[in-house]
């Protein structure tokens, strides 16, 4: 049984049984004898009931329709019977008091269209309504581009989406529209939708519903000069959702417009019109009378809200006496741009009880203060979240203390100390203060609410004494200058110690291969004691020195490592040198005391090899790293360092300036910003208009217009209007200071990649151990067991030590060679000299790779995301297209570029310096004509009058030129051609008194889909040409994405401009992931979402506000020609601006990791050779370690590292 409104029951309960049953009969037997025999077989009857005596068959639907124009006069009965008296219509009932029908009719025999049509032959305009449900909305920008979409369209009265019921009410006029046409639109925009089979009376819609009576506003409008503007403005803002009528006065200079509350606001209205270049300010707004349009007065289809939604009627409180105001902060999720804070904004001001609202986009935070009799923080955080945001609450009531450090001067005993301190603490809003006299310091907490830092020094300097802020040092947690300094040092110890002892390696291997049956490096004759040769003193001599500095920093790391239970490369190195050292002192004191005639082999030229080169390949690792955090410092330094902070009199005037420190600036002071400044803090603009450019956050090169109401970004630069600017966020909340929060963040938490050696390490250490321990184990058994097989291979047996003895000392002899031998000392050149070389060929083909670890890491990649601007495109806007209009005006397309350009000299807009750009190297000339008059409109275009262009129209052939310089000089006498020329946007033409044709304004839309810019030019009052401009992509970014994609990468790009320009662009480079209109915090966050389903991510931008993502990247390649930030920030630097070069640095990672893998096998391959030999497995068969291959050996496999890392040049 369909649901009855509220006016339906009403009417059923007025008639009687008898009267109902007539009413329903007559509907009967309109249909014929068929339904009426069915009707009456089915006896079913309810008293106050129409429709249970005919149930509707299964295929029923019910419409609920508004009659607009009913009046009481209007006899119901008739109506529904001329609406039953239809096929299909089952049944029909009328409510005069709300003017709605509701109708159930067989959707397969009639539709709500063919209803329509009857009820308007009988004098009434039908709307209906329908219920949408709409899958895929993520955000308020998704409800705002439903409702901007749909609510143009042609029949549709008023729609409403709400993101948390997941649907969309539609009120429409169904001889226009259908419903499928409607659900067809949405679903075309990419959502999932479906039409709702109930009755939208059903719903609760009083949420949608803000305000029963449209309102009437008066604009006041200053600029409009003829009737054309006033056609041009009515023409625009009639076309605005929402807007019922509007009406405009030259001659009063004010318009006068009604609109619907639900969809507008005067503000919006205000803005649209100084948008199209007038000054607008509002008078105040009025209730109109009703107008009969819409769903504003559908009463009947409304029912007791939601609990925790409010419908908004509440005025915006005040802080007045008897309010109990405290503040909440609140983490709002899901905000993409300043609509959704301005969204934020205005819906929280509209509800009782909110006094002030302050969010912050970039921190993701709303700070609100409230009265806690009329609201509670959490309903506040409900509200939030029915904007269609994402809301939790972080801290309700906490009073966020001020910490303040000053140094003050001029203090000279304790009275002055006690002086200050007792004045602070006196004053209302300082909570405590402490100033010690012999560091001239104080530390003052104070309630940031009451007063600010400018208060307290002002305070102080009133005492007779100066105070200043204590300049905090820049805080960088990832400092690399102590361990550039201790590598350093470590090299160049190893490097003075290291060079003899390499020296004297090379000595030892040439004497002992030449001559040794003389006694090789070191004979009998040279011994300067029994066992002790003068080659063995000069080791030893040298190595203590070199342990104790140069191999220090090994130790401590080696130390570490273990401590946490892990093997890297340093306990490899540690381990090594350390028994190579230690065994090699021991040989040497036992050959003393056993006074032998031969000293004996040592080890003592392994340490000062590996000390040197690891050493090298640190300090030039570290010293690329620290180019990193150098990011964070420039990133500051984009701050601007004071502030002109102003008092205000009446209507704006400035009463008094100030210069003041920018860390000195209070929220809610008006700060000065003249043309070509940096904005100090995050504001609102309270006066004045101009652009500025936003690319620190957005990435974009266009210029953003700023007037009154806008909000202003910390850092960004201010072009050529004066403005006056409210500070809303400052210090450490300003976007700017929250970008280096992200990029710190980024820095510090990105893990260290592991580098394979270290891997390696952790095994090979523990593996070489237990070979050396069962070496020691076996000899022993062996010893033991059949003592013969060691009297026979120890050197230098002698019969006076007890056979014990000997089977110990050859066990411990061979254990301790087999830990000397194993060779770390190629393991640890394999990575140092594979990295230099492969940075090396980097370097030579313009690719700047900063240390071992990206380079390492570049070849696992298997996602690249591209920033747009600057990146994919050239980053500057470029004519792509002149269009001249031929048929309009017959004007030469040289004509048309030498005038348009010498009128777009004039013009400081980056579109205008792209066109004469243009027309200058179309031209083939710098020198253009004259330009006077010259106007530019904001948004809107330029108009000017331009001359002395007649040396620019002559043609390049000499026999032309020579005839035009003889018509040139009689013209010297002549006064020159004066053309006025307009060029911008329709908007700009139509104000002129231009019509725009359909195949021009079809060829500027064709250009506008693909994200390009169309301007019109209009000379001597004639449409003649259209330019389109873009920026443009780079030639090589196809083939980039390509060849990534063939290689089985990955392509994403993300970008903070517009959907519509970055799919454009992703079009023509083959790239099918876009994500647009991205912060660089949520750059970030999509960068932590694809490494968090494990991929790994390489981040390729050239932008300030790339650097937070480039940071948090597996691998971050920045593009050389980008900001200093950018390529500080990234691992990989592309000097050449050549994206090719993103493939080339895969490409030569995926080289140097094989190279360095190869080199690992050469060092792998030793020692499975040696190690073996070390340990006497080959003794039976003769072959035993000689005393000159352990070092030969060892220098042979670092030499074929080195030699296999020089292949990489190939």
């Amino acid at each position: 049984k369909p649901t009855q409104t509220r006016g339906e029951r009403a009417n059923s309960t007025q008639k009687s049984p008898a009267q109902t049953l007539d009413r329903t009969l007559q509907c009967l037997f309109a249909k014929g004898p068929d339904i009426e025999k069915q009707g009456l077989d089915n006896l079913a009857y309810e008293y106050g009931s129409q429709s249970d005596l005919y149930p509707p068959p299964k295929a029923a639907s019910t419409a609920t329709l508004k009659l607009l124009g009913l009046t009481p006069r209007h006899q119901a009965q008739a109506i529904e019977s001329r609406i039953c008296r239809l096929n299909g219509v089952l049944a029909a009932s009328l409510s005069l008091t709300s003017s709605l029908a509701k109708v159930d009719y067989d959707a397969s025999v009639i539709t709500t269209k063919e209803i329509a049509l009857e009820l308007q032959s009988a004098g009434f305009n039908v709307e209906s309504a329908v219920q949408v449900r709409v899958d895929g909305m993520r955000c308020q920008s998704c409800v705002q581009s439903i409702e901007g979409q749909i609510g143009p369209l042609p029949g549709v009265s008023h729609i409403q989406v709400s993101l948390q019921n997941a649907a969309a009410l539609i009120v429409y006029q169904p001889l226009l529209v259908t419903q499928q046409e409607l659900r067809e639109k949405i679903g075309d925009m990419g959502f999932g939708a479906t039409l709702s089979a109930d009755d939208p009376s059903g719903y609760d819609i009083s949420c949608w519903q803000r305000d029963l009576l449209n309102l009437t506003v008066n604009i006041w409008i200053v600029g409009m000069t003829c009737n054309s503007c006033v056609q041009s403005i009515e023409g625009r803002i009639s076309q605005m959702t929402g807007v019922q009528s509007i009406a405009v006065s030259l001659k009063e200079e004010k318009g006068t417009i009604t609109f619907d509350p639900s969809l507008t606001e005067p503000e919006q209205l205000r803005a649209a019109i100084e948008d199209m270049g007038f000054d607008a300010s509002l008078e105040g707004s009025e209730k109109s009378r009703p107008v009969t349009s819409g769903l504003s007065d559908l009463s009947d289809l409304q029912l007791p809200n939601k609990p925790g939604v409010s419908n908004g009627t509440g005025s915006q409180a005040t802080s007045g006496s008897g309010m109990k105001v405290q503040k909440c902060f609140i983490c709002v999720m899901g905000m993409t741009c300043a609509s959704c804070v301005a969204n934020i904004e205005r819906g929280l001001r509209k509800h009782k009880g909110i006094v002030t609202v302050l969010v912050s986009l970039m921190a993701g935070k709303a700070e609100v203060k409230y009265d806690s009799e009329v609201v509670s923080a959490a309903a506040v955080t409900q509200l939030i979240e029915d904007l269609g945001f994402g809301a939790k609450l972080i801290e309700d009531n906490a009073v966020t203390h001020g910490k303040l450090d000053l140094t003050i001067t001029g203090m000279t005993c304790a009275s002055c100390v006690h002086n200050i301190e007792s004045k602070l603490t006196s004053t209302k809003g300082i909570l405590g203060a402490s100033v010690a006299l012999a560091t001239k310091k104080a530390q003052i907490m104070f309630d940031p609410e009451v007063l600010g830092a400018r208060d307290i020094i002002k305070i102080i300097q009133s005492l007779g004494f100066e105070a200043s802020l204590v300049k905090a040092g820049f805080k960088n947690n990832l400092d690399h200058t102590e361990e550039i300094q201790q590598w350093k040092n470590s090299f160049l110890f190893s490097l003075v110690f290291g060079l003899p002892v390499m020296g004297l390696m090379i000595y030892m291997m040439v004497m002992d291969s030449q001559h040794q049956e003389h006694g090789g490096s070191m004979p009998e004759e040279q011994n300067l004691l029994p066992g002790l040769s003068l080659l063995n003193l000069a080791f030893f001599l040298c190595l203590p020195v070199q342990e104790i500095f140069g191999g220090r920093y090994f130790y401590i790391q080696a130390f570490r490592s273990l401590k946490h239970r892990t093997a890297n490369m340093d306990v490899l190195i540690v381990l090594a040198t350390s028994i190579a050292y230690i065994y090699s002192c021991v040989v040497l004191v036992v050959a003393m005391a056993e006074r032998a005639s031969q000293s004996p082999v040592t080890f003592f030229d392994t340490p000062p090899m590996l000390f040197l080169f690891i050493a090298l390949g640190r300090w030039l690792e570290h010293v690329a790293k620290s180019k990193t955090s150098e990011a964070l410092a420039k990133l500051m330094s984009l701050q601007a360092t004071d502030a002109t902070v102003v008092t205000l009199g009446l209507e704006h005037s400035i009463i008094s300036e100030e210069q003041v420190e920018v860390e000195l600036v209070q929220r809610g002071d008006i700060v000065k910003v003249a043309p070509g400044g940096r904005f100090p803090v995050d504001g609102r603009v309270i006066e004045g208009s101009s652009m500025a450019d936003e690319s620190l956050i957005t990435g974009e090169p266009m210029p953003v217009s700023k007037k009154v109401g806008s909000l202003v970004i910390a850092g960004s630069i201010n072009a050529h209007g004066a403005l006056l600017v409210e500070a809303t966020h400052v210090g450490a909340d300003t976007t700017l200071s929250q970008i280096v929060k992200l990029v710190e963040e980024a820095q510090t938490s990105k893990a260290p990649i592991q580098q394979f050696a270290d891997r390696l390490s952790g095994y090979f250490v523990p593996f070489i151990v237990i070979v050396s321990l069962l070496t020691l184990v076996a000899w022993l058994a062996i010893g033991f067991v059949n003592f013969d097989i060691v009297r026979e291979n120890f050197p230098g047996y002698n019969q006076n030590i007890s056979k014990a003895e000997v089977i110990v000392r050859f066990a411990f002899q061979a254990s301790i060679t087999v830990l000397s031998i194993a060779c770390p000392c190629s393991l640890g050149l394999a990575t140092p000299t594979a990295v230099m070389v492969g940075t090396g060929v980097g370097a030579q083909n313009g690719i700047l790779i900063k240390g071992g670890e990206p380079l390492e890491m570049a070849h696992k990649i298997n996602v690249v995301m591209f920033d747009k601007t600057g990146t994919i495109t050239n980053g500057v806007p470029r004519v792509t297209r002149v269009l001249v209009l031929w048929e309009i005006a017959r004007m030469p397309l040289r004509k048309i570029l030498a005038l348009v350009g010498t009128a777009e000299a004039s013009s400081e807009h980056p579109l205008g310096m792209a066109v004469t750009k243009h027309c200058k190297e179309e031209l083939g000339s710098d020198l253009l004509g004259y330009c006077r008059d010259f106007q530019a409109v904001p948004g809107c275009g330029i108009s000017c009058r331009v001359s002395n262009v007649e040396h620019l129209l002559q043609q390049q052939s000499e026999e032309q030129e020579n005839i035009l310089c003889v018509y040139n000089i009689s013209l010297l006498s002549v006064e020159p051609m004066s053309y006025s020329v307009l060029i911008g946007n329709r908007e700009w033409m139509r104000r002129n008194g231009h019509h725009i044709g359909a195949d021009v304004d079809a060829a500027m839309s064709s250009h506008e889909t693909k994200g390009q810019t169309a301007i019109l030019v209009a000379i001597e009052g004639v449409l003649c040409a259209m330019l389109a401009i873009a920026d443009t992509v780079k030639p090589e970014s196809a083939l980039a994405v390509f060849t990534l994609n063939s290689m089985g990468i990955e392509v994403v790009m993300i970008t903070g401009d517009n959907r519509r320009t970055a799919k454009a662009i992703a079009a023509q480079v083959g790239i099918r992931k876009v994500f647009a209109e991205v912060l660089p915090s949520h750059k970030v966050a999509k960068v932590q979402e694809l490494q968090e389903q494990g991929r790994r991510v390489a981040m390729v931008g050239d932008g300030v506000n790339d650097s937070p993502a480039l940071a948090q990247a597996d691998v971050g390649i920045a593009i050389g020609t980008g900001t200093d930030v950018a390529i500080e920030a990234a691992d990989i630097v592309l000097i050449r601006n050549d994206l090719l070069d993103v493939v080339a640095s895969v490409e030569l990672s995926k080289k140097t990791v094989r190279r360095i893998r190869t080199n690992f096998v050469f060092a792998l391959i030793y020692n499975l050779v040696g190690i073996p030999i070390a340990a006497g497995v080959f003794m039976p068969v003769g072959l035993v370690l000689q005393p000159w291959m352990g070092s030969a050996a060892m220098a042979a496999s670092s030499v074929s590292v080195v030699l296999s890392s020089l292949m990489l040049r190939m």
